[in-house]
């Protein structure tokens, strides 16, 4: 057996932290601030929507409880919506795919409340889909 390069009890120094800039912060500084910003409207939003969503739910069994539950997710996701397009086109991040989401659900929903042939309802979506997609990629890209 060879000597040990290190007495018995001593240890090795630990080496020092790193100090890395906290990232989420720097991004929270960075992103778009909202005309309304003082006040938490989207914040405000998405709570009335969970609220909504979880007086529906324990409605469910009745209309009322049906309407409760759309309007919550209508709400909450009007919320996410907005915070999407403030940053999309504020270029601080893309959300291309989630924007262009938007028009295709639309477009499904009028063709299918418009009896549509069955298979022209996803293709249409899925058009719309790869148009609004490659235009808001575009348009992500002049913004940043």
């Amino acid at each position: 057996m060879g000597r040990r390069s290190r007495r018995r009890g001593e240890t090795a120094p630990a080496p020092a932290p790193r100090s890395r800039p906290d990232r989420r912060a720097a991004e929270r500084e960075a992103r778009p601030r909202a005309p309304w910003h003082p006040f938490p409207l989207v914040e405000l939003s998405v709570l009335a929507g969970l609220v909504l969503l979880v007086w529906g739910l324990l409605r469910s069994d009745d209309e009322s409880g049906r309407v409760l539950l759309v309007c919550g997710m209508a709400l909450a996701s009007l919320g996410g919506l907005e915070t999407a397009l403030r940053e999309h086109f504020g270029g601080h991040r893309s959300h291309a795919l989630l924007l262009a989401a938007l028009p295709a659900v639309l477009t499904a929903g009028v063709l299918f409340f418009a009896r549509a042939p069955r298979l022209a309802v996803p293709l249409a979506a899925a058009a719309v889909l790869a148009a609004a997609f490659a235009a808001l990629r575009r348009a992500f890209r002049r913004r940043s």
